[in-house]
């Protein structure tokens, strides 16, 4: 996730780091040159009618409240995801004070909340995709290698629980956060193997293609070799868009727009580090503006 102060001027036009420019330039480019030459087709051969721009009018309205909607429906995913995994360190938490209260054992303890670090590491690998992540496999250890690594984990914190010399209050109490974390998680695994309909991607890029192609018919006779210009413009403004809804539909992965997994599993341990004894290690800080 890009972390930065509003920008000035000149990082308005110069920024990169979380621009979407590098993913749309070669389309700029193709919408440029085509519109440069419907300009030099009208102007040299008069091959190119002058349409009136009504049509066009109409037809950008539509486009901008469907890619709207669109961002709207991308929006909501990326938002519930991080809401869910705020819901993840509230219940981290929670269990550390929980365990402190209801666990006397302090090894017993101990187990708990590193399995609960590795089940949060191995939950954040496997939306990410990330088979061979190197922290949830040293913490995880022969978890990271079952069919579902963060299910595993839970399940080993059950069997913690329910062997361990609590009473029957503190076994629901530290039941109930098992719960809680295992609806977070189902909630996120939602979100990321149900992406949006395919057919909104097909329609959006089609009709954005289509409008930016056929746009410079509707300026070429008055903005004349201004029209490559004002297509860049529009098309910058509707494939931007479109890119930036996408990549803000699928919040777990490693994009400039991506939710920052490794802090918020970073701030677990800072959390739970006074509860094992341990000293906690230095929040993630961005890095060329990036927080991953």
């Amino acid at each position: 996730m890009i972390v930065r102060d509003t920008p000035g001027a000149f990082d308005l036009i110069f920024a990169v780091r979380g621009s979407i420019v590098p993913r749309i330039a070669l389309r700029l480019v193709v919408l440029m040159l085509v519109a440069t030459a419907m300009v030099w087709l009208h102007d040299a051969y008069d091959l190119v009618p002058d349409v009136g721009g009504l049509g066009f009018t109409v037809f950008g309205i539509a486009l901008s409240l469907f890619l709207g909607f669109r961002n709207n429906a991308a929006y909501d995913r990326w938002w519930e995801a991080r809401k869910l995994w705020g819901g993840l360190l509230a219940d981290m938490r929670s269990l550390a004070r929980e365990a402190d209260i209801f666990v006397a054992d302090p090894a017993r303890r101990h187990d708990l909340l590193r399995g609960a670090l590795a089940f949060l590491h191995l939950h954040r690998a496997n939306l990410r995709g990330l088979a061979d992540d190197a922290t949830a496999r040293q913490l995880g250890g022969p978890l990271a290698d079952a069919p579902h690594p963060p299910d595993a984990a839970l399940d080993r914190l059950a069997t913690l629980v329910a062997e361990g010399e609590i009473d029957g209050f503190g076994q629901r109490a530290l039941a109930e956060r098992l719960s809680s974390m295992a609806l977070q998680q189902a909630g996120c695994e939602r979100i990321a193997t149900t992406p949006l309909p395919y057919v909104y991607s097909l329609l959006i890029y089609r009709t954005t293609w289509l409008f930016c192609l056929l746009l410079p018919l509707a300026l070429v006779g008055p903005a004349g070799w201004l029209t490559p210009l004002f297509v860049g413009i529009v098309g910058y403004v509707f494939f931007g868009l479109a890119e930036v809804t996408e990549e803000l539909s699928h919040p777990f992965g490693q994009t400039p727009n991506g939710l920052p997994l490794d802090a918020i599993c970073r701030a677990a341990e800072i959390a739970l580090a006074p509860h094992l004894g341990e000293p906690a290690p230095e929040p993630l800080e961005p890095k060329d503006y990036f927080l991953s």
